[in-house]
């Protein structure tokens, strides 16, 4: 027969499309000709895969070959569909049986001597192979245990072409069935118990953990931002099924899944340095823009330390993201979107000179301290809900023998204070405080005007714009849901304020 179809999947961000290759060998001159708008890295499959279609004792035909990627009109890039091309030429050639190719999805990249090698993005595709009803699929070993993770699909995997085609033949071959892997070891990060003081960043933490809140720290060097950041994620709750494959298949897009059990539980935590770019901060990228930090950390928190040093607009740039929770990349080769639910963590000391001892030594002139915290700007501080102060450390909490806390005796709270917002937003799709819209949170869920009085007259003063009045009455709804109350009174109103307004007066 010199006609064979396999299929493949290609990923756009995290959403999968499948692709079906048809190999048609015809008489003429020998060539090879690929349609369909391939990118360069699969223009270049033609000597990869005969190559190793040569070195695992397959036959390179000598007819015209022409491999169709339909449909047509949808870009394809990656080296992941070299396996599917061999088989589809294989099976055309009559060396591979075209029968057993049926409802079986493929992808791996070919070394030159045969060698299955592993890609990215195989969890994604392996969910976009099942949405659409495949229930087959071949990837390289070393991704067995990643596609796996997608229940209701036959996962095989292979470390040789040599071996695939012997399977499809029906002859002994080294083909493993692809089967989950157990969970990681859970390793034990840094605890709250290890700061000084700092009870007011410690409340902050607790109250951002609780309700997803994005949080401001601002001090001193050796105030204690950085480890309080630090320890944020140890606070809150494993990933549930559909989180963790969230965050399971954004790293696996970038390549970033750590080894051993590829699903990842945990919250990730993204630290990325001063110097960053936008693209490597939201994603980018030449062709089609691959995710960046704020993607990464979905599900999880972005922690930007020196915020005041990263480029200006590269800070804005999380605006739109922090409202959407989603970032939009438009380039020439199409648009791309990623997942950015996360935890924005800024810090900041409160001036250049960054004196130990707060303001008392502070050597810069008003004009330089004003343009240093103008790096940080209005609009993105207005979606930030938390925004604290913290003082330097005295001799006094240095040496005192009350530690404070456990992260184990706080993350409980807060995984019951999850608990309490789950239960209220049960048929609604929201998980958090966070997420719920303003409008919602005034109409569904209101509070008695003498519970939000405080509010109410700090935005009639000006204190507060509407974003910051509906974001106080979300941290109030996680204050109340820390201390087990079924709505929050006026003490959680101003304590939420008091958060929100840093050292002003709030009254």
């Amino acid at each position: 027969m010199a006609l064979a179809r396999t299929r493949s999947v290609t990923v756009l961000g995290v959403d999968g499309h499948l692709v079906d290759l048809e190999a048609d060998l015809s008489a003429g001159l020998p060539g090879f000709s690929l349609v369909g708008l391939p990118d360069e890295a699969l223009s270049e499959s033609r000597d990869r895969v005969r190559a190793a279609m040569l070195n695992s004792g397959l036959a390179w035909p000598a007819r015209r070959i022409t491999v169709g990627l339909l449909p047509a009109s949808l870009r394809k890039h990656g080296s992941h569909f070299d396996l599917a091309l061999a088989l589809a030429i294989g099976g055309a050639a009559g060396q591979v049986p075209v029968g057993a190719l049926d409802d079986v999805v493929v992808l791996g990249e070919l070394g030159l001597d045969g060698r299955v090698r592993p890609v990215r993005g195989v969890l994604p595709a392996v969910v976009a192979a099942a949405r659409a009803g495949v229930r087959r699929v071949l990837v390289p070993r070393a991704n067995a245990a990643e596609a796996a993770l997608v229940s209701g699909v036959e996962v095989r995997g292979a470390a040789r072409l040599a071996d695939v085609a012997a399977w499809l033949r029906g002859d002994p071959a080294d083909v493993v069935v692809g089967r989950p892997s157990g969970q990681p070891a859970r390793v034990a990060g840094p605890d709250l118990d290890d700061l000084v003081g700092q009870a007011v960043g410690r409340r902050a933490v607790e109250v951002a953990a609780a309700g997803g809140h994005h949080l401001f720290l601002s001090g001193p060097p050796g105030s204690g931002k950085t480890m309080l950041a630090e320890r944020l994620p140890g606070l809150l709750p494993a990933l549930d099924d559909e989180a963790a494959l969230e965050v399971t298949a954004i790293h696996s897009v970038a390549g970033a899944l750590p080894e051993g059990p590829p699903l990842i539980r945990r919250p990730p935590f993204q630290d990325p340095h001063h110097t960053a770019s936008m693209a490597a901060l939201v994603g980018g990228g030449t062709g089609l823009a691959g995710p960046g930090a704020v993607s990464l950390a979905h599900r999880g928190i972005l922690f930007l330390d020196e915020a005041p040093e990263f480029a200006p607009r590269v800070l804005d740039s999380l605006r739109q993201p922090m409202e959407r929770g989603e970032v939009v990349l438009a380039r020439a080769h199409g648009v791309t979107r990623y997942p950015a639910r996360c935890q924005l963590v800024l810090a900041a000391n409160p001036c250049p000179c960054a004196s130990a001892s707060g303001d008392q030594a502070c050597c810069c002139p008003s004009t330089v301290r004003r343009r240093y915290a103008a790096r940080l700007s209005g609009p993105l501080l207005d979606r930030v809900d938390l925004q604290v102060d913290l003082t330097p450390v005295g001799g006094a909490e240095l040496h005192a023998s009350d530690r404070g806390e456990s992260s184990a005796v706080v993350a409980e709270r807060v995984g019951a204070a999850r608990a309490a917002a789950g239960e209220r937003f049960a048929g609604t799709p929201w998980r958090l405080n966070c997420e719920v819209p303003g409008r919602e949170l005034r109409c569904r869920w209101p509070l008695p005007r003498t519970a939000r009085e405080l509010a109410d007259r700090l935005l009639d003063r000006g204190e507060l714009s509407l974003r910051g009045y509906e974001r106080v009455l979300r941290v109030a709804w996680s204050i109340a849901d820390l201390a087990g109350r079924g709505m929050p009174d006026a003490g959680d109103v101003n304590e939420a304020a008091y958060l929100r307004l840093r050292h002003r007066a709030v009254a």
